[in-house]
């Protein structure tokens, strides 16, 4: 399974790339299978502010409805309409075109690097 090395992680199996300031957050591959096939993404709007550690967002899959909690806090400035329009991009490109949405950062908590994301989800699998 990928877990690509220049991404942050956070225990709720979210991905993080921080550019100047902005983060853009998706979900982990090990999330993707886990979920099963997702046929519906609800994402916060535009201007929304959102808090680390709340919930965001709602990710709908044939097994099951599951919270998105925001991995960071700040204002969201983008979301990805493809994502939400096919859903099954979460699935099939988790790291590139299944991005969920983009936020300028606030405040950051800690978060994880590749090889501490693996040894959480080699614990979890």
């Amino acid at each position: 399974m990928s877990i690509p090395e220049n991404l942050s992680y956070t225990k709720e199996h979210e991905w993080l790339n921080v550019a100047d300031g902005v983060a853009t957050v998706g979900i982990t591959a090990f999330a993707g299978e886990s979920l099963g096939d997702i046929v519906f993404v609800q994402l916060p709007a535009v201007g929304d502010t959102i808090t680390a550690g709340q919930e965001c967002g709602e990710i709908e899959s044939t097994k099951s409805v599951s919270e998105l909690f925001a991995p960071v806090s700040g204002e969201v400035v983008e979301i990805n309409d493809a994502a939400t329009d096919s859903p099954e991009l979460v699935n099939s490109d988790p790291y590139d075109k299944g991005w969920l949405f983009r936020v300028k950062v606030d405040t950051m908590p800690e978060l994880l690097d590749a090889q501490a994301y693996a040894a959480l989800i080699s614990e979890e699998g």
